[in-house]
């Protein structure tokens, strides 16, 4: 994953609200495998285990922030539980063709909840951030952002 979409993927958490954090750890897994998947190609299998460890650490969030009282997280506890043997299997290999099925589920978890977060207008998870303002300025093809609301006091909702 690049500085540059960690960045983003920053800014989107500040804003986030629990829907779009979901989605937003279901695009950080599917970056990971995809990065997996190039270090394979590369034949660096250092980087290939260190994506997959990262994108399990995405499923592991996504796990363990299910409720299982509701009987559809016990569905995608199911799910989780797949792609993590998928996982393991993939690094015991060192194949990538267990990748794809997890790219296959994920993207759809991925698109549904993207379906759901469209009608979730609760507020964001964390409070007392900074805004961010981002636009082009008087350089030409230079993007500066600028930040307001700087306090100590950022952080999650209580």
């Amino acid at each position: 994953m690049t500085n540059e979409l960690k960045k983003e993927y920053a800014v989107r958490i500040t804003q986030a609200n629990k829907t779009q954090m979901i989605v937003i750890l279901y695009e950080m897994l599917l970056t990971y495998v995809t990065d997996a998947k190039t270090a394979h190609n590369a034949e660096d299998k250092a980087e290939f285990q260190e994506n997959i460890k990262r994108a399990k650490a995405c499923l592991d969030e996504l796990t363990q922030s299910l409720h299982l009282e509701y009987e559809i997280a016990g569905n995608l506890l199911q799910l989780y539980l797949y792609v993590n043997r998928s996982f393991n299997a993939a690094s015991r290999k060192q194949q990538t063709e267990p990748l794809e099925d997890i790219i296959s589920i994920i993207s759809e978890l991925c698109e549904a909840y993207i379906e759901v977060s469209k009608q979730d207008d609760s507020e964001p998870m964390m409070s007392h951030t900074q805004s961010i303002y981002a636009g082009l300025t008087y350089s030409k093809n230079e993007l500066t952002e600028n930040l307001s609301g700087e306090s100590n006091n950022r952080g999650f909702l209580a």
